[in-house]
Protein backbone atom coordinates (compact mmCIF):
# COMPACT_ATOMS: atom_id res chain seq x y z
CA UNK A 1 0.00 0.00 0.00
CA UNK A 2 1.50 3.40 -0.27
CA UNK A 3 1.27 4.35 3.33
CA UNK A 4 4.22 2.23 3.66
CA UNK A 5 5.90 4.09 0.48
CA UNK A 6 4.91 7.15 2.52
CA UNK A 7 6.33 5.75 5.77
CA UNK A 8 9.30 4.52 4.19
CA UNK A 9 10.37 8.14 2.25
CA UNK A 10 9.89 10.13 5.57
CA UNK A 11 12.16 7.29 7.37
CA UNK A 12 14.65 8.10 4.49
CA UNK A 13 14.29 11.75 4.67
CA UNK A 14 12.82 13.41 7.94
CA UNK A 15 13.27 16.61 6.37
CA UNK A 16 11.85 16.93 3.10
CA UNK A 17 9.03 14.60 3.34
CA UNK A 18 5.44 15.24 4.97
CA UNK A 19 4.49 13.86 7.99
CA UNK A 20 1.93 10.63 7.70
CA UNK A 21 -1.36 10.71 9.18
CA UNK A 22 -3.76 7.48 9.49
CA UNK A 23 -7.70 8.32 10.42
CA UNK A 24 -9.76 5.60 12.27
CA UNK A 25 -13.67 6.45 11.60
CA UNK A 26 -15.70 3.79 12.94
CA UNK A 27 -17.63 3.19 16.69
CA UNK A 28 -17.43 2.49 20.19
CA UNK A 29 -14.51 0.04 19.72
CA UNK A 30 -12.40 2.75 17.82
CA UNK A 31 -13.04 4.73 19.88
CA UNK A 32 -11.75 2.75 22.95
CA UNK A 33 -14.74 1.62 24.93
CA UNK A 34 -14.28 -1.18 27.27
CA UNK A 35 -16.35 -2.51 30.15
CA UNK A 36 -19.99 -0.51 31.07
CA UNK A 37 -21.44 0.11 33.99
CA UNK A 38 -25.18 1.48 35.09
CA UNK A 39 -25.71 5.55 35.87
CA UNK A 40 -29.43 4.88 36.43
CA UNK A 41 -32.18 2.52 36.61
CA UNK A 42 -31.99 1.99 32.93
CA UNK A 43 -28.69 3.97 31.77
CA UNK A 44 -25.77 2.61 30.76
CA UNK A 45 -21.84 4.07 30.68
CA UNK A 46 -18.94 2.32 29.81
CA UNK A 47 -14.90 3.04 29.98
CA UNK A 48 -13.60 5.02 28.09
CA UNK A 49 -9.65 4.30 27.72
CA UNK A 50 -8.35 5.25 24.26
CA UNK A 51 -4.71 4.29 25.04
CA UNK A 52 -5.72 0.54 24.93
CA UNK A 53 -7.63 0.92 21.49
CA UNK A 54 -6.16 -0.56 18.44
CA UNK A 55 -5.10 2.44 16.77
CA UNK A 56 -2.81 3.30 19.77
CA UNK A 57 -1.20 -0.18 19.61
CA UNK A 58 -0.84 0.46 15.81
CA UNK A 59 0.75 3.68 16.98
CA UNK A 60 3.36 1.76 19.20
CA UNK A 61 3.79 -0.95 16.23
CA UNK A 62 4.89 1.99 14.19
CA UNK A 63 7.00 3.53 16.29
CA UNK A 64 9.19 0.49 16.50
CA UNK A 65 9.13 0.11 12.34
CA UNK A 66 9.58 3.65 12.09
CA UNK A 67 11.27 5.10 14.96
CA UNK A 68 11.83 8.55 13.04
CA UNK A 69 8.67 9.34 11.40
CA UNK A 70 6.38 10.94 13.24
CA UNK A 71 2.95 9.39 12.48
CA UNK A 72 -0.68 11.51 13.32
CA UNK A 73 -3.66 9.17 14.51
CA UNK A 74 -6.46 10.59 14.36
CA UNK A 75 -9.17 8.56 16.23
CA UNK A 76 -12.94 9.75 14.59
CA UNK A 77 -14.85 6.50 16.55
CA UNK A 78 -18.01 7.49 18.61
CA UNK A 79 -20.03 5.22 20.77
CA UNK A 80 -22.85 4.30 19.51
CA UNK A 81 -22.13 5.18 15.51
CA UNK A 82 -22.88 3.66 12.95
CA UNK A 83 -22.39 4.12 9.03
CA UNK A 84 -24.54 6.74 8.31
CA UNK A 85 -23.56 8.71 11.18
CA UNK A 86 -19.99 8.20 10.03
CA UNK A 87 -21.33 9.47 6.75
CA UNK A 88 -23.11 12.51 7.98
CA UNK A 89 -19.75 13.64 10.32
CA UNK A 90 -16.90 12.15 7.84
CA UNK A 91 -15.80 16.30 6.73
CA UNK A 92 -15.80 17.06 10.21
CA UNK A 93 -14.08 14.68 11.99
CA UNK A 94 -11.60 12.76 8.94
CA UNK A 95 -11.31 15.18 5.68
CA UNK A 96 -10.04 18.12 7.84
CA UNK A 97 -7.05 16.20 8.45
CA UNK A 98 -6.55 15.18 4.98
CA UNK A 99 -5.22 11.40 5.95
CA UNK A 100 -3.06 9.25 3.84
CA UNK A 101 -4.92 6.29 5.36
CA UNK A 102 -8.34 6.05 6.06
CA UNK A 103 -9.32 2.58 8.36
CA UNK A 104 -13.48 2.74 7.90
CA UNK A 105 -14.98 0.18 10.71
CA UNK A 106 -18.64 -0.30 11.17
CA UNK A 107 -21.53 -3.12 11.61
CA UNK A 108 -21.66 -3.94 14.93
CA UNK A 109 -24.38 -1.01 15.65
CA UNK A 110 -25.67 -1.23 12.39
CA UNK A 111 -26.69 -4.53 12.61
CA UNK A 112 -29.42 -3.83 14.87
CA UNK A 113 -31.57 -2.20 12.53
CA UNK A 114 -32.08 -5.64 10.75
CA UNK A 115 -32.96 -6.53 7.03
CA UNK A 116 -34.67 -2.97 6.88
CA UNK A 117 -31.30 -1.57 7.80
CA UNK A 118 -28.79 -2.85 5.35
CA UNK A 119 -29.51 -1.22 2.49
CA UNK A 120 -29.01 2.48 4.53
CA UNK A 121 -25.57 1.07 5.96
CA UNK A 122 -24.57 -0.49 2.72
CA UNK A 123 -24.89 3.15 0.79
CA UNK A 124 -24.10 5.21 3.97
CA UNK A 125 -20.38 3.06 3.53
CA UNK A 126 -20.19 3.20 -0.46
CA UNK A 127 -20.55 7.27 0.28
CA UNK A 128 -17.67 6.99 2.43
CA UNK A 129 -15.56 5.26 0.30
CA UNK A 130 -16.54 7.46 -2.35
CA UNK A 131 -15.54 10.42 -0.44
CA UNK A 132 -12.63 9.51 0.67
CA UNK A 133 -11.47 8.02 -2.17
CA UNK A 134 -12.26 11.73 -3.79
CA UNK A 135 -10.08 13.34 -1.04
CA UNK A 136 -7.17 10.98 -1.62
CA UNK A 137 -7.07 8.68 1.17
CA UNK A 138 -6.18 5.30 0.80
CA UNK A 139 -8.42 2.85 2.82
CA UNK A 140 -8.93 -0.05 4.67
CA UNK A 141 -12.20 -1.25 5.53
CA UNK A 142 -11.87 -3.41 8.94
CA UNK A 143 -14.41 -5.58 9.49
CA UNK A 144 -15.29 -5.98 13.34
CA UNK A 145 -15.19 -8.47 16.07
CA UNK A 146 -18.16 -10.85 17.12
CA UNK A 147 -20.52 -10.06 19.66
CA UNK A 148 -21.54 -12.22 22.12
CA UNK A 149 -22.69 -15.71 21.33
CA UNK A 150 -24.58 -15.91 25.15
CA UNK A 151 -25.11 -14.19 28.33
CA UNK A 152 -22.63 -14.52 30.31
CA UNK A 153 -22.82 -15.70 34.38
CA UNK A 154 -20.31 -12.38 35.07
CA UNK A 155 -23.68 -10.24 34.17
CA UNK A 156 -25.24 -9.90 37.17
CA UNK A 157 -28.05 -6.78 36.78
CA UNK A 158 -31.13 -7.55 34.76
CA UNK A 159 -31.59 -4.62 32.82
CA UNK A 160 -27.81 -5.48 31.15
CA UNK A 161 -28.50 -9.08 30.72
CA UNK A 162 -31.49 -7.84 28.50
CA UNK A 163 -29.00 -5.84 26.57
CA UNK A 164 -26.87 -8.99 26.20
CA UNK A 165 -29.62 -11.73 25.58
CA UNK A 166 -30.57 -9.44 22.67
CA UNK A 167 -26.93 -8.48 21.09
CA UNK A 168 -26.15 -12.22 21.12
CA UNK A 169 -29.45 -13.32 19.00
CA UNK A 170 -27.88 -10.74 16.43
CA UNK A 171 -24.72 -12.92 16.81
CA UNK A 172 -25.74 -16.30 16.92
CA UNK A 173 -29.06 -15.91 14.29
CA UNK A 174 -26.82 -14.87 11.78
CA UNK A 175 -27.55 -10.61 11.69
CA UNK A 176 -24.12 -9.37 11.80
CA UNK A 177 -22.84 -12.00 9.47
CA UNK A 178 -25.25 -10.32 6.97
CA UNK A 179 -24.20 -6.85 7.43
CA UNK A 180 -20.30 -8.16 7.41
CA UNK A 181 -20.69 -9.78 4.04
CA UNK A 182 -23.01 -7.01 2.76
CA UNK A 183 -19.93 -5.25 3.52
CA UNK A 184 -17.23 -7.38 2.09
CA UNK A 185 -19.25 -7.74 -1.48
CA UNK A 186 -19.61 -3.88 -1.36
CA UNK A 187 -15.63 -3.61 -1.10
CA UNK A 188 -15.20 -6.29 -3.45
CA UNK A 189 -17.17 -4.48 -6.29
CA UNK A 190 -15.34 -1.10 -5.53
CA UNK A 191 -12.25 -2.67 -4.92
CA UNK A 192 -11.72 -1.46 -1.21
CA UNK A 193 -9.01 -3.29 0.47
CA UNK A 194 -10.26 -5.03 3.29
CA UNK A 195 -8.39 -6.11 6.75
CA UNK A 196 -11.08 -9.23 7.19
CA UNK A 197 -10.77 -9.64 10.87
CA UNK A 198 -14.62 -10.55 11.60
CA UNK A 199 -13.16 -13.67 9.74
CA UNK A 200 -10.50 -14.29 12.34
CA UNK A 201 -12.80 -14.20 15.43
CA UNK A 202 -15.18 -16.84 13.73
CA UNK A 203 -11.89 -19.25 13.27
CA UNK A 204 -11.39 -18.62 16.99
CA UNK A 205 -15.17 -19.52 18.49
CA UNK A 206 -15.10 -22.65 15.01
CA UNK A 207 -11.78 -23.75 17.20
CA UNK A 208 -14.10 -23.86 20.86
CA UNK A 209 -12.73 -20.22 21.73
CA UNK A 210 -14.99 -18.53 24.46
CA UNK A 211 -15.83 -15.33 22.50
CA UNK A 212 -17.95 -13.87 24.71
CA UNK A 213 -14.78 -13.96 27.70
CA UNK A 214 -13.30 -11.83 25.37
CA UNK A 215 -15.43 -9.17 25.57
CA UNK A 216 -14.75 -6.39 27.96
CA UNK A 217 -18.30 -5.86 28.63
CA UNK A 218 -19.59 -9.79 27.66
CA UNK A 219 -21.45 -7.85 25.08
CA UNK A 220 -19.75 -6.61 22.12
CA UNK A 221 -16.60 -4.52 22.93
CA UNK A 222 -13.52 -6.49 23.22
CA UNK A 223 -11.12 -6.75 25.82
CA UNK A 224 -7.50 -4.34 25.67
CA UNK A 225 -5.69 -7.67 24.54
CA UNK A 226 -7.93 -8.54 22.00
CA UNK A 227 -6.88 -4.80 20.50
CA UNK A 228 -4.13 -6.12 19.60
CA UNK A 229 -5.57 -8.46 16.89
CA UNK A 230 -7.55 -5.37 14.72
CA UNK A 231 -3.57 -3.91 15.26
CA UNK A 232 -1.57 -6.57 14.16
CA UNK A 233 -4.23 -7.54 11.37
CA UNK A 234 -4.00 -3.80 9.71
CA UNK A 235 -0.18 -3.77 10.18
CA UNK A 236 -0.18 -6.79 7.96
CA UNK A 237 -2.44 -5.40 5.56
CA UNK A 238 -1.02 -1.91 5.38
CA UNK A 239 2.31 -4.31 4.51
CA UNK A 240 0.49 -6.46 1.86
Amino acid sequence: MDIISKLAKKAQNNWEEPSVTIAFLGDSVTQGCFEVYKTSEKGIQTVFDKNSAYHAYIARILAVLYPTVPVNIINGGISGGSAPHGLARLERDILIHHPDLTVVCFGLNDSGKGQDGLVDYLTALEQIFIKLEESGSEIIFMTPNMMATEVSCHIKDDHIKKIASEISKRQTEGGLDQYIEGAKDLCKARGITVCDCYAKWKILAESGVNITELLSNKINHPTRDMNYLFAVSLVETMFS
